[in-house]
Formats: C-alpha cells, structure tokens, sequence
C-alpha cells in the first residue's frame, strides 16, 4: 500500500548526504520532529512528538535539500510512509521506524520567509571521442574509399552501367 502524506516539523538533525562519484547517484537523509500544539484545560500546550526519518533518493532533490536546510529549519515534506521493521539479534525483540520517501520538501512558509534560487542543470559531458573511429576513417580518405559505401571497391563504369540495367528493369 501507499500511504502518500504532508508532515510538517522541524529537521532534528543535520542532513545526511552521500554520493557516488562525480556526483553520478545522491541519497540524503534526516529526522524530522512534527509536534502538535493541543488545547488542554484552557490552555495550548506541545503535544507528543513524532519522528520521522525521511530519505531523499532523487539526486536532484538530495543535492538541493544538503545545500538548503539546516537542523532547526521548520519544512514540510510530502512523500510515501513506510514502516521498517526488524528484531534485535541480541534481545528478540521487534524494532520498527517510520520513513518518509520524500518526493518534495521545503521550507515552511507559515514560519518564515525565505528565497528560492533556481538550482543549474550540469551539461552532461560528452564522451570522449573513440580514436580508433577516426582512425579507420581518415585511413579510408586516404585511399579514396568511403567505408559505409558498399559499392565503393567496384570501378566507376562498372556503376554507371550496373545503375542503367537496373533502370531498364523497372521500366
């Protein structure tokens, strides 16, 4: 099942990012502390607190969260909840976390003011050019031939007169 929900909450701790290299895959990691605030006996008070662990696996969106958010930043995370479950080998008993895919997180507007600057898309780089291609190219350029042309070994007459018999043919 997916559960695709909106947490809002504070990051409590820094952002964890990890890549390949070159930057070619990036995963960033956080917690996130969501408190409500409740009406009790006539007065608002912090309700308990949630945490969440939230995983960015888009590159773009791991790159952008490390450089953007701070721990302390009040966010709002949307993405898939799932839980994680295992048993502890040495005392038998089951743990479980809750974590958030995060598909989208930002800064939450309702406390604070902040400025988006459009994140620059790399060029990919090309590859480098295979020399061996060139090589087999110019050495064809300098006999005369051109490798993709079949008929490039057969004598000029013999092509002239082989494109006359085929027009006839077909008249």
């Amino acid at each position: 099942m997916d559960a695709t929900i909106t947490v809002t909450g504070n990051l409590g701790s820094e952002v964890d990012l990890r890549t390949g290299p070159n930057n070619e895959w990036a995963f960033a990691a956080f917690r996130l502390a969501s408190t409500p605030r409740v009406l009790r006996s006539g007065s608002w008070r912090d309700g308990d607190t949630t945490w969440l662990n939230i995983n960015c696996r888009n590159r773009s969106l791991s790159l952008n969260v490390a450089a953007s958010l701070a721990k302390g930043d009040p966010v709002v995370v949307t993405g898939r909840l799932s839980t994680w479950s295992w048993v502890k080998k040495d005392t038998g008993e089951v743990q479980e976390r809750l974590v958030l895919e995060a598909v989208s997180v930002g800064h939450d507007l309702c406390r604070g003011t902040t400025t988006f600057q459009r994140a620059e898309r790399a060029l990919p780089e090309l590859p480098a050019p295979d020399p061996s291609v060139f090589d087999e190219q110019s050495h064809d350029e300098e006999s005369g031939t051109d490798a993709a042309d079949p008929s490039a070994d057969i004598e000029p007459d013999k092509i002239n007169s082989e494109k006359a018999r085929a027009a006839t043919k077909a008249a």
